[in-house]
């Protein structure tokens, strides 16, 4: 059976392949080899199955050695890991296995990490989080993208893959623990699956067609959160009474994207706190936040919140918070180093009329030029030693899809330009006192 995907976009890119030597990436990785793309295959071998894993590890490597393919291994303590942190072993071993795989695609210099999840696995997402209670954004299931983070199958079904690989004669090896009910997706792909499949054969694709439907949904809802932030975060606060009148779909999401990790009952918690009247505080993880004078302060304790402001290639921009202005003209990119506390480059054809000039958000990544990984901008301040003070004072240039460049920290690769390349020069400098 052909499996038709639209692999050219991959063309001329570095590609980090998780093969665990199983029916699914062994077909991705066949898939990939077929297209002659660049790729190399990683393996992580769990530490939970013995003799069995140290088996899978042997069988992905000499299928790669046969098919010229660059092979990078990994080896982890699933079980031990799972107990110093209080996890599942699924938790576990799913953590440390995305840790090597960002590890390797640094070292080989890839550009995206491409993994086998389809359309079954897509469905059985779904399930555990409906299970769990979840709301709309668990009902999305499966992202295709996240960072570098790309899954080519999941659009393709568990039963199309097999017959690929038994009409291309591709190996592969099976798992034991699938036969296993302790884990959760086994469970579900066992006994609730086959069930659900018997009201509809095609239930695998039913539920991917919820799930993106769901996924429109969340993307608009939090669409319209994050506008409201950039309109309405003045001064360090947000309006009580704006808040209040948002729905409530949009309301949470606000709530969520001002405090990361919040879980359901303390989101309802600061609904509540924000839907209260006269002054107030409320202890969350980390932080205090504080209700007065019909304003909510996220963080009664941070000193600054730069406002959202637009940057029109050409103007100057004054940001007073910081005591700094920010001007920008058409140049040509020398291809030096540019100093990122004054001036930096962006490629030009990126810049269009929603630039924006702001501080940070919560949840802001940005994949650094040259370091081949997406990092939030939380991680790269942890890296670079800021305080909190540096963290709020840092201006972050940013449009629609997110971060471009991150001041004094990085700037974006999509916005990298290359040497001779139309960019968009973009200088800090002092802010000039205005005249009496």
């Amino acid at each position: 059976m052909s499996i038709e995907l639209d692999l050219k976009p991959l063309a001329g890119k570095k590609l980090l392949c998780a093969v665990s030597g199983g029916a699914d990436s062994m077909c991705l990785l066949h898939l990939l080899i077929s297209a002659g793309l660049d790729v190399t295959a990683a393996h992580f071998e769990h530490g939970i199955r013995g003799a069995e894993s140290l088996r899978d590890a042997a069988f992905v490597e000499d299928f790669c050695k046969t098919h010229g393919v660059p092979f990078v291994l990994g080896h982890g303590d699933a079980p031990g890991y799972a107990a110093e942190k209080g996890l599942s072993l699924e938790e576990a071993a799913r953590l440390l296995r995305y840790d090597f795989l960002a590890k390797a695609m640094e070292d080989c210099g890839a550009a995206l990490i491409l993994t086998a999840h389809n359309r079954d696995d897509n469905a059985e997402t779904l399930l555990f989080n409906l299970a769990r209670g979840s709301g709309t954004a668990g009902l999305c299931g499966i992202p295709r993208r996240r960072g570098a983070i790309l899954r080519p199958l999941l659009d393709v079904g568990r039963a199309q893959i097999e017959a690929y690989l038994s009409e291309n004669a591709v190996p592969h090896v099976e798992d034991s623990t699938n036969a296993c009910e302790d884990y959760t997706r086994n469970l579900l792909r066992r006994r609730v699956v086959p069930l659900l499949k018997e009201l509809n054969p095609r239930f695998a694709e039913a539920a991917s067609r919820t799930a993106a439907l769901a996924r429109q949904d969340e993307d608009c809802l939090s669409a319209l959160a994050e506008d409201f932030l950039r309109r309405e975060l003045r001064d360090n606060s947000l309006s009580l009474p704006a808040l209040a009148s948002l729905h409530p779909a949009v309301a949470s999401r606000v709530v969520r994207q001002l405090f990361p990790g919040l879980s359901r009952e303390r989101c309802e918690a600061v609904l509540r706190f924000i839907r209260g009247s006269g002054y107030g505080v409320m202890e969350l993880p980390g932080r205090t936040i504080r209700r007065e004078q019909g304003r909510l302060y996220p963080d009664a304790g941070r000193a600054l919140l730069i406002p959202a402001r637009r940057l029109i290639p050409g103007e100057s921009l004054p940001i007073p918070e910081l005591g700094l202005c920010v001007d920008t003209e058409r140049a040509v990119c020398t291809g030096e180093i540019h100093d990122l506390f004054k001036t930096s480059y962006l490629k030009y054809e990126i810049v269009t009329d929603d630039l924006l000039c702001t501080g940070r958000f919560p949840g802001d990544s940005i994949r650094p030029h040259g370091r081949g990984v997406t990092k939030k901008l939380s991680a790269l301040f942890k890296e670079a030693g800021y305080t909190r003070e540096e963290r709020d004072a840092c201006l972050v240039l940013r449009n629609k899809d997110g971060p471009l460049f991150a001041r004094g920290l990085a700037t974006d690769e999509r916005a990298w330009p290359a040497k001779g390349e139309a960019a968009l020069k973009v200088t800090f400098s002092e802010l000039t006192p205005a005249s009496p």
